[in-house]
């Protein structure tokens, strides 16, 4: 009996250690592609947005690597990566392999996206044509107009349970920024999380597009994805719902 007990506590002790050795194995930090412009005028928002992800990154299991335009994307590169956050990073200037890359690591899941302010820059620019599946992916829209004028102004959450939006003031102000007009709500093709309430525009503008929404997501992708129509004033990083938006964002898509 005493043998049959002292093996049953070897062989406790032996599955115990293992569990234990299982449950503290690290888990594989999460790749974090920041896709970023440098330089003009939002070049103060993606210096401090840099130097944000960097901290946010080094205190949640992240390692990011940046770059400064798609020229480094193919399909085997993309596949070190996890997230691709593309910090007000244009969709133009991308080679054809570039973007078919892109589009398979979105359409068949291989990563997630965080896109914000001048990703949904989708027209013809400096004689590039637009980016079809670019426009389709964040809802069929073009890009029209903006209020050349920076100003403050009220975001109103529309969808409280989504990971993005959880913990959120119901509405909060946003300063100084480029509020994009389009030529259309993406409403029609995405899921809308956020809108901005444009009679709170400080300065008021005439420029103004009805349904305007800020924040959505495109359901019918693989990849988990965000957009976020703001990115033009370093402020934004003092503003402690737009800092919770991008946190969510990142920890929903490391999931």
């Amino acid at each position: 009996m005493k043998r049959i007990l002292s093996l049953f506590a070897i062989v406790s002790a032996t599955t115990l250690f293992a569990l234990t050795t299982l449950s503290c194995t690290p888990k594989e930090p999460t790749q974090v592609l920041l896709l970023t412009e440098r330089g003009g005028h939002h070049g103060p928002f993606t210096a401090r947005g840099v130097e944000w992800v960097e901290e946010f990154a080094a205190q949640n299991n992240m390692v990011v690597t940046e770059i400064h335009n798609p020229e480094p994307i193919t399909k085997e590169y993309l596949a070190g990566f996890d997230i691709v956050l593309q910090l007000d990073y244009v969709p133009y200037t991308w080679s054809d392999e570039a973007q078919a890359a892109f589009e398979e690591y979105i359409d068949e899941g291989k990563g997630n996206w965080i896109g914000f302010h001048h990703a949904s820059l989708l027209g013809e620019f400096d004689g590039w044509p637009m980016w079809e599946w670019f426009s389709d992916f964040l809802g069929g829209i073009r890009y029209q107009n903006y209020i050349a004028e920076l100003a403050s102004a009220d975001v109103v959450v529309e969808n409280t349970t989504h990971p993005v939006m959880k913990g959120l003031d119901g509405r909060f102000n946003l300063p100084d920024d480029e509020w994009y007009i389009f030529d259309r709500s993406p409403r029609e093709n995405a899921l809308v999380l956020a809108t901005v309430d444009e009679s709170t525009y400080q300065p008021d503008s005439p420029i103004k597009m009805g349904d305007h929404p800020v924040v959505w997501v495109n359901e019918a992708k693989k990849a988990k994805n965000v957009y976020f129509l703001f990115g033009h004033s370093p402020k934004l990083f003092d503003e402690p719902n737009f800092v919770k938006m991008l946190s969510n964002a990142l920890l929903w898509c490391a999931e």
